[in-house]
């Protein structure tokens, strides 16, 4: 496969809620580094690119603000700020020093990852959201599968689980881990319903059926070798 990689470095004194952020960041397809204090995430922007920064404000220490005014010194990298707090003068002051967005604890995970995107969007920091393996071709986009100069028209939800899949292509994702990321960690459904749709899925993908394997007794990986 050949596609851009992308790097998101977490700031957050809260060992768990770093944790959290990284697990669906990378089911995004982020590579994550993760600092625990607003000290540690400076130098490693001083040392590593990053696509985008995700960055408490209260952390012993330097707080984000004061992180994010010395970072805005020398670095636009998109950042998106986490406040347990809701104070509108909060807000201006974090925007006035170069944040990017705001999000306010607790939150949805998959809320920060929508955000996220928006703003790589938006800042013009997204990647060409193209997947090739082989002759299989996802336009992420464009919600556009090709085989060859085939176009494969798949339901919604097949398509997001195809992108799921190929985004952390030859890692193992639980039923549990689709479900909640492709159908919304609120959905209450059967297991059953992700085995269905890979069924289905794999119809629809034909000779190209294999990339996506069976690991028995745990869930399914995206597989692609030359």
């Amino acid at each position: 496969m050949r596609r851009m990689l992308r790097r998101m470095l977490i700031a957050d004194d809260d060992m768990h809620l770093r944790k959290l952020v990284s697990t669906y960041a990378e089911l995004e397809g982020f590579q994550c580094q993760e600092a625990e204090n607003a000290q540690e995430a400076i130098d490693l922007l001083d040392k590593t690119d990053f696509d985008i920064l995700i960055l408490d404000i209260m952390m012993p220490g330097k707080d984000g603000f004061e992180a994010l005014a010395e970072i805005r010194e020398h670095s636009q990298i998109p950042v998106i700020m986490l406040t347990a707090r809701s104070e509108e003068y909060d807000k201006l002051l974090g925007f006035n020093l170069g944040a990017d967005d705001y999000v306010s604890k607790p939150f949805s995970p998959k809320e920060l990852m929508a955000r996220v995107n928006a703003v790589l969007k938006r800042t013009g920091s997204a990647p060409n959201m193209i997947l090739q393996f082989g002759d299989l071709r996802i336009q992420i986009d464009a919600r556009l599968v090709e085989i060859g100069e085939k176009t494969i028209n798949l339901p919604p939800k097949e398509f997001d689980l195809l992108v799921k899949l190929a985004q952390n292509e030859h890692i193992v994702l639980t039923r549990e881990q689709l479900l909640e990321t492709v159908w919304g960690y609120e959905y209450h459904g059967d297991t059953r319903t992700v085995d269905s749709h890979v069924k289905s899925l794999r119809e629809h993908l034909g000779d190209r059926r294999k990339l996506i394997q069976t690991v028995w007794g745990v869930g399914y990986k995206f597989e692609y070798r030359e």
